[in-house]
């Protein structure tokens, strides 16, 4: 343990002093970041992070800096109620600091996602409005574009819908494209509708569309109070995570910190104890996935 952390010291040293001294250390490991991650990162990533710093929800310094005491603290608080070790609460706090990165892209995830679903309930609300006036399913789409209210990437897509109709000569492709894209229940019955009014010359589809806005309305409404239990579940799910780390003060308290200290000595009640944090972190790892994924999705 000890050659471990000589290394991680004598790793960052070296890092630290090939640094000139015209920036910051933090300047200079995020430059050196940012190569890696646009040579590297899938376009969904980059796609993401673009739109944080679009919406000003991207981390400041000051954030990592506070999630860095926060989760380091954490970490090294519960290492040493777990093994009263100076260099385990140090690689724990490591370990808990490494996974930072993670978490916030998890957020960003989320956030994004509820961008895209607010874009999308404009996108679909407003098209059914036009139709009302222009009764072309192109014509909605060009009134969409023109009226300012989307923003990319959907702006985009519907601008490649719009060329996709004129060069095919009908809708088909380009909704199956946009289907592709936004795999949304309220889009895909959408479009369907609006296949059906196009190819059987519906000439009443009023109701038809009223109908669809109320469904609408109702999806949108079910997932933003999803959203809200999962902020709510969030909460209480941290929560209790955090209690089962504490369990072992329980064990303390019956065994007393003696006999607690004397069973410490022992190799095997070590990997008993790691398996354990381990267990528990895996455990709140995939409730806070679960918490920032596919959100917005019926």
């Amino acid at each position: 343990m000890e050659y471990i952390l000589v290394i991680i010291i004598a790793l960052f040293i070296i890092i630290y002093r090939q640094n000139d001294g015209s920036e910051s250390f933090y300047n200079f490991f995020k430059k050196k970041f940012n190569v890696v991650y646009q040579k590297y990162a899938p376009y969904s990533f980059q796609t993401i992070s673009a739109k944080m710093k679009e919406l000003k929800q991207e981390y400041t310094i000051k954030d990592y800096t506070i999630q860095v005491v926060v989760l380091g603290g954490i970490a090294g608080g519960i290492a040493y109620l777990y093994f009263y070790s100076l260099i385990t609460v140090i690689i724990y706090a490591i370990i808990a600091i490494a996974f930072i990165p993670y978490l916030a892209f998890l957020r960003s995830k989320r956030i994004y996602s509820e961008y895209i679903f607010e874009q999308i309930q404009i996108y679909t609300t407003n098209v059914i409005m036009e139709f009302n006036t222009t009764q072309s399913f192109v014509k909605s789409l060009e009134g969409v574009r023109d009226s300012g209210i989307l923003e990319d990437p959907v702006l985009s897509d519907v601008k490649t819908m719009i060329n996709m109709s004129y060069q095919n000569g009908t809708i088909d492709e380009s909704i199956e494209y946009f289907n592709q894209k936004y795999p949304y229940y309220m889009v895909k019955n959408m479009h369907q509708l609006f296949l059906q009014i196009t190819k059987e010359g519906a000439k009443d589809s009023g109701e038809a569309l009223e109908n669809m806005s109320m469904d609408i309305d109702a999806l949108v409404e079910g997932v933003y109070r999803d959203q809200m239990d999962r902020k709510q579940f969030h909460t209480k799910f941290i929560t209790f995570g955090l209690v089962l780390f504490l369990l072992v003060m329980v064990m303390q308290f019956l065994l007393g910190r003696k006999s607690y200290l004397e069973l410490l000595e022992s190799w095997y009640v070590h990997i008993i104890l790691h398996a354990i944090i381990i267990i528990n972190c895996y455990f709140l790892l995939t409730g806070e996935k679960y918490y920032n994924d596919d959100v917005g999705v019926e």
